[in-house]
């Protein structure tokens, strides 16, 4: 009986942090879309990575989880760049994109 108990919350952490890293991964993507557009230059695969995650205090102090996201983009449409988006919570802490070729 305690087992299962256990199993059960257990299973229902793993389910409630997995719909968060969703939605942080759906606001990652989000954010990193349209940082895109504001610097003029293509996302490439339409796609945001979970490069690592750890655990961060906030300004509050309050701990939260950080996680770094990886993104591809081109300002040419021959060459790719790579840009990251660091995030603390549900919010983006960060955008960095590397230097790349203006035509």
């Amino acid at each position: 009986m305690l087992n299962d108990i256990i199993l059960i919350c257990f299973m229902f952490l793993a389910y409630a942090y997995w719909i968060n890293a969703q939605k942080a991964k759906e606001i990652a993507y989000i954010k990193a879309k349209g940082h895109c557009l504001a610097m003029d230059v293509q996302m490439l695969d339409e796609y945001v990575a979970l490069n690592s995650i750890k655990l961060k205090r906030d300004r509050s102090g309050k701990i939260q989880l950080q996680r770094l996201f990886t993104f591809e983009f081109s300002s040419t449409g021959d060459e790719r760049y790579n840009g990251t988006l660091l995030m603390l919570g549900q919010r983006v802490d960060s955008v960095y994109m590397e230097p790349y070729r203006i035509e």
